[in-house]
């Protein structure tokens, strides 16, 4: 199963993550605790192998596309209201967030093209993302392919096992349930992310 570890600001969380044998790394451009600007981020991930994803919310394509080459991303990941158009004009390979406020949300999905990845978030009114809370079960699971979806909000150590057994999905995005602080990545809570995980 892919695993994202994001909200990155240290080089030390990100080579531990690494070494734990993380698949990616979610640098956030967007405005965020757990920001970083393009030098930052160039820094971060120099000479590292891993597979970079950018974070953005309703950012202009010309500035995504000069953050993309910067900084070698090899992942765009979409954070806010960008359509379908917008997703085929940026190109490359995408991540398409969703916050699942009700069904409704979930039926937005099938109008954006089957290779983009889709990372379902909790709904927080006025946050795009980040904030720790876990998302709806329920809404979940009314979803019955899970093939390309990335599920996030709230995914730590202490639910990781159930998510894997309930869903089956593509993958999880890890951020909040791992730090000691925002940006500030918890190596012992990191460790235990991936014991559980291996352990199903």
């Amino acid at each position: 199963m892919f695993v994202k570890f994001c909200g990155m600001t240290r080089r030390q969380d990100i080579e531990y993550a690494i070494d734990r044998g993380v698949d990616a790394i979610g640098l956030i451009f967007a405005n965020s605790p757990r920001q970083v600007s393009v030098e930052q981020a160039r820094r971060l991930v120099d000479g590292l192998d891993i597979l970079k994803v950018g974070v953005f919310v309703n950012e202009e394509i010309e500035t995504i596309q000069s953050v993309r080459s910067q900084c070698g991303l090899d992942v765009v990941q979409l954070h806010g209201d960008e359509t379908p158009e917008y997703c085929r004009q940026l190109g490359g390979e995408i991540f398409k967030a969703f916050r699942i406020r009700d069904e409704s949300t979930l039926q937005k999905i099938v109008d954006y093209a089957p290779k983009i990845k889709v990372l379902l978030d909790a709904y927080v009114m006025g946050l795009a993302g980040g904030t720790g809370r876990r998302i709806d079960y329920l809404l979940l699971d009314r979803i019955d392919d899970f093939s390309r979806i990335i599920i996030a909000g709230g995914v730590g150590p202490e639910n990781i096992a159930d998510i894997v057994h309930r869903y089956h999905p593509y993958g999880v995005d890890v951020n909040s349930k791992v730090e000691t602080a925002p940006g500030v990545k918890d190596h012992e809570k990191m460790r235990l992310f991936f014991e559980r995980l291996k352990e199903q």
